[in-house]
């Protein structure tokens, strides 16, 4: 017993120090990684303009049913099985665990790139309503199997809490996208910047590849996890045999990838739909496609910058919550829900706050475009329900509950999909973006009532809510108003000094939540 609570004592200091320390390193890579993609995506609405734009933005959800087939689940699968192994203090099987599920990713991945290409037209006349993506998905197919590399070895650094080599891969497969596009363009425009859909796509592809063979020369230069700072491993464990370790990546993987298929396909005819609903609208073909273009090439990618810190989180509250519920360590499990639901919240009401204060302004200075800052200011209410959900998601996915994510996901996408069909023909964009919020309030309120019946956890409403609401309304509120008489006599670089005014928001709230007690030291030990 006394050896029992020794290990579980041991290994509930790797696990704090871990999840920080991953989530530091994945969220400073994950925050230049946005930044480089925001300014890209600035970049491509300038060069591309919006109805390209629009297009383009059609190919990302076929690559998201793609990847969810051969690459979400399994990655998933991976990363919770190598966490579990590792708190019984097994190191014996995780390299089973890394190839069988390599195996299967790639295998799906293979067989998914020949059948895109082959029914490419298709896809894009039938399925995405624009045949003129069709050349840019014949692009997208090769990057397939390259993705399911990455994202197995990626799952299998998340199990094992080392989140160096995914945190730099992410960096070096947007920085080679960007160079690749940016030469591409200025050799096409001959001085000036041209940029069509398939070059786009094919930055991404060359990125892809280039990050996939980072991965795998850094698992092969990784030394194994016999040497990594984990308590020594039980004499007593056995190997898992192959058989056994394929049906528990199967019985994780299936229900998450059908989750998730099942939504993203719902995403992809809600993309296809918008544009013709907005059509029945009144707009023409081009004003959809510009609308649509403008809302998710311009307006979304503002609204999910701030994920770098949730997305990071999210990815180490997987394999920590499954190692302590391997452990059976019920107050470390509702410690890491009580301090993530916390944090989710306050980052959700400060990306609130700048919108709702910024936004119009954001959308003018940055895009040159004042529809782009109007859905800014309507989008901001989603940041706490976007951050708060991921979180959730991530804690009953580590708990290994993918069914209960599956059935809140289809609800809320359903219901999103029914308020595109029925509000955007009478309302226009307004009504997407009315659908939106519906569907996140679903998702986020049904998560929450799962969490709270199944983990025992603390919910400080007085510095999640309370203190963090009245802090970042006092000091939105004077910034504002310093703002607006500083823009009044300040009329060059609006784009920087507005910017700048959105970092002093958050560094003023951030020494406020400090002073206030509302962020805690405690709450990272």
């Amino acid at each position: 017993m006394k050896v029992k609570q020794a290990a579980i004592s041991g290994s509930r200091h790797i696990r704090k120090s871990s999840i920080l320390k991953g989530t530091i390193i994945l969220t400073l890579a994950g925050f230049i990684t946005r930044v480089i993609g925001f300014l890209y995506k600035i970049f491509l609405s300038k060069a591309m303009g919006a109805e390209w734009l629009g297009i383009y933005q059609l190919v990302f959800p076929v690559y998201g049913i793609a990847f969810t087939i051969y690459a979400t689940g399994i990655q998933t699968s991976i990363s919770k099985l190598v966490a579990t192994e590792m708190g019984k203090k097994n190191h014996k099987n995780v390299g089973k665990i890394l190839r069988l599920g390599l195996l299967i990713s790639f295998s799906l991945a293979i067989i998914l790139s020949l059948l895109l290409y082959r029914f490419s037209d298709i896809v894009a006349r039938s399925f995405l309503l624009e045949p003129r993506s069709a050349s840019s998905l014949r692009i997208l197919a090769i990057v397939f199997p390259f993705c399911a590399i990455t994202s197995s070895i990626n799952g299998y650094y998340y199990g094992l809490k080392k989140a160096g080599v995914p945190a730099s891969t992410q960096l070096l497969e947007q920085i080679i996208r960007v160079i690749v596009v940016y030469i591409a363009a200025r050799t096409m425009g001959n001085g000036d910047f041209a940029v069509t859909c398939e070059t786009a796509v094919l930055g991404l592809v060359i990125g892809e590849i280039v990050s996939s063979l980072y991965n795998i020369f850094s698992l092969l230069l990784t030394k194994p996890p016999k040497c990594m700072p984990y308590p020594m491993s039980d004499p007593h464990a056995k190997p898992l045999r192959r058989k056994i370790i394929l049906k528990n990546i199967l019985a994780l993987s299936i229900p998450l990838s059908s989750n998730r298929l099942l939504i993203n396909i719902l995403h992809s005819i809600e993309s296809a739909l918008i544009p013709t609903m907005l059509k029945r609208f009144g707009l023409s073909s081009s004003e959809a496609l510009t609308s649509y273009g403008t809302l998710v090439g311009m307006a979304v990618p503002f609204i999910m910058f701030p994920t770098a810190v949730i997305n990071s989180l999210a990815v180490l509250l997987l394999p920590t919550v499954s190692e302590a519920q391997a452990t059976d360590n019920r107050h470390m499990l509702g410690k890491t829900t009580s301090v993530s639901i916390k944090y989710s919240l306050i980052i959700g009401i400060v990306s609130l706050a700048i919108f709702l204060l910024f936004g119009k302004s954001l959308g003018i200075y940055i895009f040159h475009s004042e529809e782009a800052g109007n859905y800014l200011l309507t989008l901001a209410w989603l940041c706490p329900l976007i951050y708060l959900t991921t979180t959730l998601g991530s804690i009953i996915n580590g708990l290994g509950k993918t069914h209960i994510t599956f059935i809140n996901s289809i609800m809320g996408a359903c219901v999103k999909l029914l308020l595109v069909i029925v509000l955007i023909p009478r309302n226009g964009i307004a009504g997407y973006l009315i659908a939106l919020l519906v569907g996140q309030l679903i998702i986020a309120v049904m998560d929450s009532i799962h969490i709270i019946r199944n983990i025992n956890f603390h919910f400080d409403a007085v510095n999640s809510l309370l203190k963090p609401g009245i802090i970042v309304a006092m000091s939105g509120y004077l910034l504002k108003v310093i703002y607006e008489y500083f823009q009044k006599i300040r009329q060059t670089h609006q784009a920087v000094f507005l910017l700048s005014f959105c970092l002093m928001f958050c560094i003023i709230s951030i020494i406020l939540f400090v002073i206030t007690n509302t962020i805690k030291k405690s709450d990272f030990k």
